[in-house]
């Protein structure tokens, strides 16, 4: 069975930084696509990046410069370096496997196949 752990999250304040990561029990290699989603009380659960197994990165418009998202195939981490974080990224951040894709990676949640159980980060202003 695949297992998800994140780590890293926590409280910072504006304009802060976080690098989470997130640990599978198998390679990366068995994922075509890593990705990284936040959910807000009360929002729906939204893509922040993603990173194919061919290291194609794609984040999404409101962290583009701020955020970055690297996997390491053979260890089985992958994380996410967070800087200059605002308040209204207060969320909890979880990282998701696809275990086939194409070229690119998904930013629809639902066709991820496994999921950690989410680490809170806290940003106050």
């Amino acid at each position: 069975q695949v297992q998800l752990v994140e780590s890293g999250g926590g409280s910072v304040q504006a304009g802060g930084s976080l690098n989470l990561s997130c640990a599978a029990s198998i390679s990366l290699y068995n994922f075509a696509c890593m990705a990284w989603f936040r959910q807000a009380p009360g929002k729906e659960r939204e893509g922040v990046a993603s990173i194919s197994v061919f290291s194609l990165t794609s984040l999404a418009d409101s962290v583009k410069g701020r955020f970055s998202i690297v996997r390491d195939n053979a260890k089985g981490i992958l994380y996410l370096q967070m800087n200059s974080l605002k308040p209204e990224e207060t969320a909890v951040y979880y990282c998701a496997a696809l275990r086939q894709g194409g070229v690119t990676c998904p930013r629809a949640p639902s066709v991820y196949d496994y999921w950690g159980q989410g680490t809170q980060v806290t940003v106050s202003s």
